[in-house]
Parts: structure tokens; sequence; C-alpha cells
């Protein structure tokens, strides 16, 4: 039994979508459940929507016309039968968020969020099922949310792996006996029937929950690099492909920023000894990387590199120390405004950390750190990791660029820089 994953990129048009298919036909004999991101660029656009309506940025309805004509775009061009059911699936899709914007925005933000942005993943699983059984594959489409059951926290939903277990693995082996399973990444569902989701890039994480649930043999997640690269080629010129990873190693990449893998997947594979394979959709006949239980270590130093980062230097207002109540009072702040710390560091009598420029988030944090210390930022800043690193790698790194912050262990250095023409 396999499980594959398309990211938006492998979905983002009839051309696309097609080729995912042909991927899919070659396996279809065997058990295959294959999970679904939004189309390329659909999540921004229809949290453009949700800005919209809650906080009266423009026009809901405008903004949501686009998504309507880049999908109705894509439907003509796979589907010449324009009375072929899927066109009116799309189009009942696109209904249920009209009926929410037709009502004044009374719920929250994050709530809101959720049950509009989530359709993203409907509308792309849903053409996607109907292509493969236009062109022969047998093909169930399943609705991610009656099988993946979690927490009401928006946004970011913890998975009740208990229930959502038990529910995968008394429904889906007799449907995948009979059928490829195309359902959605990303989502899920309360108690009460709610959507959530489980977090921006979710769907890897989506992915990985099935494969567990199911046992599977492997997952496989298609995307537009020919695997797991040393860096991303935005940043470089010249990558390497690193063909076997472990686990750890995997976590470890992802827990810094790598950006390949979602940081949430590695570890239920990790806890089945599930193979996780990131192969080209482009090349799908190249083997990509495999991430598995290995004891081999990372072939060449790998690179991660965050942009947009703020330094927040945080000392007691009567110039105490900084002890254990302060830590754990940081900590709860920013775990109340969802902020990840990327790099700290503390001396007797302060604390820094590096943190995502998320806006307003940062923003609120910043406010009520200041109601109990005496608070320093700074933003615009660069957070490089480099994982085996040697001087050589850092040298590499540090063109006109100068040091605000630096931590090294053993296997790891992080480097907060600065351009040094600011």
């Amino acid at each position: 039994m396999q499980v594959f994953k398309f990211g938006g990129a492998s979905v983002k048009n009839a051309e696309n979508i097609k080729n995912a298919a042909s991927i899919i036909s070659k396996y279809k004999s065997s058990e295959l459940l294959v999970v679904v991101s939004a189309i390329n660029k659909t999540t921004d656009r229809l949290q453009e929507v949700v800005n919209n309506y809650t906080k009266g940025q423009g026009d809901p309805f405008l903004a949501l016309d686009v998504v309507k004509q880049e999908h109705n775009h894509i439907l003509c061009e796979l589907f010449e039968d324009r009375q072929a059911p899927v066109f009116d699936d799309i189009a009942n899709c696109f209904v249920e968020i009209e009926w929410i914007l037709e009502e004044e925005a009374l719920d929250s933000y994050d709530y809101l969020y959720d049950q509009i942005v989530s359709v993203g993943e409907l509308l792309s699983s849903k053409i996607l099922a109907a292509y493969c059984n236009q062109i022969g594959i047998p093909t169930k489409w399943e609705d991610a949310r009656d099988y993946i059951s979690t927490d009401n926290t928006y946004r970011e939903a913890i998975v009740d792996w208990e229930l959502t277990e038990a529910k995968i693995r008394r429904e889906l082996p007799l449907i995948l006996d009979e059928y490829v399973v195309v359902t959605q990444g990303f989502i899920g569902s309360t108690s009460e029937n709610f959507t959530t989701t489980l977090g921006r890039e979710g769907s890897d994480y989506s992915a990985a929950i099935f494969a567990a649930c199911l046992n599977a043999e492997g997952i496989t997640i298609w995307k537009d690099v020919p695997g797991v690269l040393n860096a991303d080629p935005k940043w470089f010129e010249k990558t390497e492909l690193i063909p076997e990873l472990s686990y750890t190693d995997a976590i470890e990449l992802t827990y810094y920023g790598a950006t390949v893998i979602h940081p949430k997947t590695i570890k239920p594979l990790q806890n089945k000894k599930i193979t996780l394979n990131v192969r080209s959709f482009l090349q799908p006949e190249q083997p990509g990387t495999q991430i598995r239980t290995t004891n081999q270590t990372l072939p060449v130093p790998s690179f991660i590199f965050k942009v947009n980062q703020v330094l927040i230097n945080i000392q007691p207002r009567d110039f105490s120390f900084i002890v254990e109540d302060n830590l754990s009072h940081i900590f709860n702040l920013c775990h109340l405004h969802r902020i990840k710390i990327n790099m700290m560091h503390n001396s007797a009598i302060s604390f820094s950390v590096s943190i995502d420029d998320t806006g307003e988030h940062v923003d609120m944090l910043l406010e009520d750190l200041e109601k109990r210390y005496k608070v320093n930022y700074e933003k615009g800043l660069e957070l490089i990791t480099i994982r085996y690193y040697n001087q050589e790698t850092i040298d590499r790194v540090l063109v006109n660029k100068k040091i605000i912050r630096e931590l090294k262990d053993s296997y790891t250095c992080q480097m907060l820089v600065k351009e040094l023409n600011e």
C-alpha cells in the first residue's frame, strides 16, 4: 500500500494535472491513496478573500471570482463535456463560500479562515479524481474531514490520533481494494463537524497521517525539485541532491526551516518505519531522495536560509537575573501569539530570540513583553543554518554580511546576519 502526495505546483494547471494522473496510472494496480494540495496560489488567493471579508480590505466576492475563473479555465481544458458532474461539484464548493460571505463576519478570523481556505483542497482533489476517472483509472473521491479528527485549534489543529486511526482503518482499506482513493491534504474536522486546517503546508503532514494509520509500505511526495537538495535553488546556483537521509537528519533540517518537507511529517513515519520518498513530478523516472532508518549521515553540508527575521532582546526591568519564571513566561507568550522561535540565546541578565516577522502577531508579542521587560528588537535580518558545517561553508554564506548572533554545536552552525550595506 502506497500513499502519494501531490503539491500545489504539481496540479497548478491542466497539463500538470494530466501529468499527475499519468503518474497515478502507473501505480493503479496496487493499493494507492493520493493526497492533493490546493492548486498553486489558491490558498493565498482564498486568504485574500478572508482578509477582504473580515478586515474590509476589498470586495471578497471579486477576490473569489479570480479563484473561480482559474479553476473553471482548468476544467474547460480537461473536460470537453460541459455537462460533466465535476462542473456542478466545483460550482457547489464556491456556493459554500458565498453563503459565508453573505453573512456578517461575526466569528473569529481563524475559524473563518479554516472554513474558506480549506475549500482549495476540495476543489483540486475533485478535479483530479474526476479526470482520473475520465481516463479510465477507477478512482473514488473521499473527504479527508471524514477521517482526520482534530481539536478546535483553528489554523493549527491538533490531530486526535486514536479517533483518526480508528476511522481510517475502519473505512479506507475496503475502498482501497477497488479504487485509487483521492483525498485532501491540510484539512480535518472537529467533533462538531467544523472544518479545521493543520497549518500552512500541512498537506505533507496529512499524507503522513494516512500512511501511518494505514501502515503503508511507503509514501512519496511529488515536487518540482529532484529530491531533497543541500540548499534551496533560489539561494544557491549549484545544489546537490541528497539521495538518502536518516529520519533524524530530516527532522533536524525541517526544524531549522528546510521547506522541502513539512516539519510534522517525519515523526509519524519514523514511528512506523515507513520510507518517505521525495521525487520530481517533472522527472518521475528518477529515484529522488529516500528518508528512512539508516546510519548514513548527510554526505554534504546543508544550508537553510530564513529571511525576514526579528531579533528580540529581553531583559528584566529591575536588572535582576533571567530566571526560570521569566523564561516560562516568555515561552508562554510566544505560544499564545503563535510565534515559533528559530534561534535563542540567554545570559544571566538577558534572553534573545530570532523569530519570523509575521506582522501583527509579532507586534502583539512585543506589546505583551514590554509590560514586564525591557525589550529591544531589530527587524530585517536573515537566519542562516548550516548542518555539518566547516569554516569554508561559513565563509561561503557571509559575503557582504555581518554576524549579529552566532550559535554552534558539533554539527550545526546558526548565524543571524544583516547586509553590510544596511
